[in-house]
């Protein structure tokens, strides 16, 4: 069976630059997921999420747009907007587990209003032709939430249901729930894709056991962790390339150069890759004195020299 493999959306992390300098140097992945957008109750797109999906910083991959939102109005502004730029498919998030976003009624936190789901698809399939993607848990308290969405979403030609497998209360703790995922390809008539802790090549053939029928993949954290992790599921390897860390750091240094370059100033700068050494640290033979010797380092010069010594003494 042939195999897709998607990026999941993951907010802060992304964005254009990092899809571009990962397609550019490890490969992989066939369809990119851009980081939600989200309104405020504002019929305003920030600049932020206009460059991320603007077509011309997007030249050399797939990606589709995700938006995030309770409100029908809200998501057919969006839909119009990115099909304006020329995309044709839209994602709705309704996975976000943080509790400031699901306490407000959206990402996971939407899973248990089927009315509002409902209503919502009803004017958006109404009102527009773009194709309607679903990005979910599994539900927000209990995994049996999604259970009651499926029968609404069959009404609509949904294009397909990625799901984490996971309640959006764990956030990222503890293991995903196979069992509850497992019930949800039983009883959903949907095209399914599975998101959740694909982590190394074994346990993606681990997951591909239990569910043979599952031919889309999305990957998530363990992307940034191991940016090889595509690329060798692909080729179906556990081998690292022989200069795994020289393109490791080719790839760091692009992804450097364009958030310095954006961001301005010292502090943002440090916290953005100070959020990617959390996961990069995890591909390092000492995960845990490598994240903390970048954590140490106080400045860019300080951080810029971190690095290259973490490089040169892998």
């Amino acid at each position: 069976m042939n195999i897709t493999l998607l990026s999941s959306p993951l907010q802060g992390f992304t964005d254009f630059r990092f899809r571009n300098a990962f397609h550019k140097y490890f490969g992989g992945i066939d369809t990119f997921y851009s980081p939600y957008i989200k309104l405020n109750g504002k019929m305003v797109i920030k600049g932020s999420y206009q460059r991320d999906i603007l077509p011309e910083n997007n030249t050399t991959l797939e990606v589709i747009p995700q938006i995030i939102t309770n409100d029908a109005d809200e998501f057919l502004f969006v839909a119009k907007y990115v099909r304006e730029l020329g995309y044709k498919e839209l994602n709705w998030n309704l996975g976000c587990p943080y509790p400031m976003v699901a306490k407000c009624g959206m990402g996971s936190g939407l899973i248990s209003n089927t009315s509002q789901i409902e209503h919502i698809l009803k004017r958006v399939h109404n009102e527009t032709d773009i194709i309607v993607s679903m990005k979910m848990r599994m539900g927000y308290e209990n995994p049996t939430e999604i259970l009651d969405v499926f029968p609404i979403l069959e009404q609509y030609p949904i294009k397909n249901i990625a799901i984490h497998a996971r309640i959006g209360k764990q956030l990222y703790k503890g293991g995903v729930d196979l069992d509850s995922f497992k019930k949800c390809l039983e009883t959903s008539k949907q095209k399914i894709y599975y998101n959740g802790d694909i982590t190394s090549v074994t346990k993606f053939k681990e997951l591909q056991e239990r569910f043979p029928s599952i031919d889309h993949w999305m990957i998530g954290r363990g992307l940034i962790a191991d940016p090889f992790l595509p690329s060798m599921i692909k080729n179906n390897t556990t081998e690292y390339p022989k200069n795994r860390f020289e393109l490791f750091e080719a790839f760091h240094d692009e992804i450097y150069r364009e958030y310095d370059s954006y961001l301005q100033g010292p502090t943002p700068i440090r916290m953005k890759m100070l959020g990617f050494w959390e996961y990069f640290s995890e591909s390092f033979s000492n995960p845990q004195k490598t994240f903390k010797k970048i954590k140490k380092a106080g400045n860019s010069k300080n951080y810029e020299s971190s690095v290259k010594e973490i490089f040169k003494n892998q």
